[in-house]
């Protein structure tokens, strides 16, 4: 998967929830730290200045590990279509470079809506390979997270 030169991730996902509840999954620290992350990874606190031009910074912690921080700056910020943001890690492996994550939320009734995603350049394609599991392992989360909620 190369743009412009460079290694990108892309997805897609349909959730079952409208779009603005998707977004706000997405943009909101106490529910970012329900769902965000691999497998196994506790979220112990997310800050976020919601603002083209604010930080955010996510603490995790993987299952044996020591905690481990995700910073960036939010770069465009539009409720409940778009959302992008610089994406590194305070201490990167040498592999890593800073990437930048585009969100767009589209609505597609029935109460549900689609994320695609987009997220480049990555240094290598192991680490596009390493983002594409941690994100695929956190949509799902997140889904399963809106339907809980849906049918409560």
């Amino acid at each position: 998967m190369t743009h412009d030169g460079g290694l990108r991730l892309h997805l897609q996902h349909v959730f079952r929830a409208p779009r603005s509840v998707v977004f706000r999954t997405f943009t909101e620290p106490r529910e970012v730290a329900k769902w965000w992350g691999p497998d196994g990874f506790a979220i112990p606190s997310v800050e976020s200045d919601l603002r083209p031009g604010g930080a955010y910074r996510i603490a995790m912690q993987p299952p044996d590990g020591d905690v481990f921080c995700l910073v960036g700056e939010f770069l465009e910020v539009d409720p409940p279509e778009r959302l992008s943001y610089t994406f590194r890690w305070e201490d990167p492996d040498p592999e890593d470079r800073e990437t930048v994550v585009t969100l767009s939320f589209h609505e597609l009734g029935n109460s549900s809506a689609k994320l695609v995603f987009n997220q480049g350049d990555f240094a290598t394609e192991r680490r596009r390979t390493l983002h594409e599991e941690g994100w695929a392992q956190s949509l799902n989360k997140l889904d399963e997270l809106l339907a809980s909620a849906a049918s409560a």
